[in-house]
């Protein structure tokens, strides 16, 4: 490869809470054990040169004034889309910018909906999602996605119109892919959710943060790209933090093609003053979003997959009665530990501390809605991932 994903960075004192920080109060990593990061979801691999060459090269002018967003912006989002994901007829009028994607979906939302309105969203649910929708007065309806024969996660139709029906709601919540069981919808799918979502004029954010990480064998489909009605009732979200760990810098955008929407929901942004563009975060988007990182997206891609069909066999494998379904993309594994905990006699509370002690740092699943859920984030150089599964063996899911 030409790219280095194999450097195991020591990111401890660089402001990183992937390692600084332990996501359990009560517990500590137990002397001798290095921490292994697999909660956050950020990379532990260096970013794409071109960016940080981007940056130091902008920060030798020095003076970051007040600054419009360059045309090179928008001409690297628009020529991004059209290569990744086939977007054709993408301006720069459709395009808007957002501090984070969550923020962008509060924003939307408070366009679409009124306080206390119901909005639908499938679960297992991206914690992110819970936490700002609820905490700006709406309230979430979960449609729970279906395991199939071949343990795929599915959306459950019949369930969602129920809901939609019965709640009498207009506004949902779409990840693309899926955040936290990594499915990459295929296009049937999506024009099924979408044709359900038209027959009750319910509009659409659709978060498509991950949508550069798909894995080998599975393409990305913008929901903006099912049909013409998909197209102007869905607000799309991006951003490069996933795709090259930039969630410090702060910079995301939305892509809306209806201008009724677009308008209100760029002043909605707009009203708290500080939804504004960082001069630096503006050049990381354009130094990742180039050739270089597009080769660079590429072989990562790969390497997530061979992280992911590791793990994955691994775990079935090794650890009778935990259960994961493969993702297609995204960097995260989903667990259900419940058969293994009843079998154990173990709480979920006790297996992850478990884990924290020997210092696999992973992600307590409850708040994304998996009772004996554990998020674990494989966005590690292999070596890690190797070491991470062998503490599991020896001193976390043993009898």
């Amino acid at each position: 490869m030409k790219y280095d994903f194999t450097t195991i960075m020591d990111r401890r004192g660089m402001d990183a809470i992937a390692v600084d920080n332990i996501p359990y109060s009560d517990v500590q990593v137990k002397e001798g054990f290095s921490v292994i990061p697999m909660w956050v979801a950020d990379m532990n691999f260096q970013t794409v040169p071109t960016i940080p060459e981007a940056i130091i090269k902008r920060t030798e002018h020095a003076a970051y004034g007040y600054f419009e967003p360059r045309a090179e912006y928008y001409d690297s989002i628009v020529n991004w889309q059209h290569v990744r994901n086939g977007v054709e007829g993408l301006t720069k009028e459709a395009i808007g910018y957002e501090n984070g994607v969550l923020g962008g979906v509060v924003s939307a939302m408070n366009v679409l909906c009124s306080k206390g309105d119901k909005i639908l969203v499938h679960a297992p649910t991206y914690i992110g999602f819970t936490h700002s929708l609820e905490n700006n007065g709406y309230h979430l309806v979960l449609s729970s996605l279906k395991q199939d024969a071949d343990g795929i996660w599915r959306m459950d139709y019949e369930d969602m119109e129920k809901k939609i029906k019965e709640e009498h709601i207009h506004a949902a919540v779409l990840c693309s892919p899926h955040n936290p069981c990594g499915r990459v919808w295929e296009r049937w799918e999506l024009e099924k959710a979408m044709e359900l979502y038209r027959k009750y004029d319910v509009y659409v954010v659709s978060d498509e943060i991950w949508s550069d990480l798909t894995l080998t064998g599975y393409r990305h489909i913008p929901t903006q790209m099912i049909s013409e009605d998909a197209k102007m009732r869905t607000i799309a979200m991006y951003a490069p933090s996933k795709t090259f760990n930039l969630a410090g810098l702060v910079g995301s955008y939305h892509i809306i093609y209806n201008p009724y929407l677009r308008e209100r929901i760029r002043k909605e942004s707009s009203l708290s003053h500080y939804n504004t563009m960082n001069v630096l975060s503006m050049y990381a988007l354009t130094g990742g979003y180039s050739e270089a990182g597009m080769q660079w997206v590429d072989e990562l891609c790969q390497v997530l997959t061979e992280n992911v069909d590791f793990a994955y066999k691994y775990i079935r494998e090794h650890f009778e009665g935990v259960e994961v379904s493969r993702p297609q993309g995204t960097y995260m594994l989903f667990l259900d530990c419940q058969k293994w905990c009843e079998t154990h006699n173990v709480t979920i509370d006790e297996l992850q501390k478990k884990g924290v002690k020997v210092g696999v740092i992973w992600q307590d699943g409850r708040p994304f809605h998996g009772e004996y859920g554990i998020r674990m984030n494989l966005a590690l150089p292999k070596q890690l991932v190797e070491e991470a599964f062998e503490r599991l063996t020896k001193w976390v899911f043993v009898d």
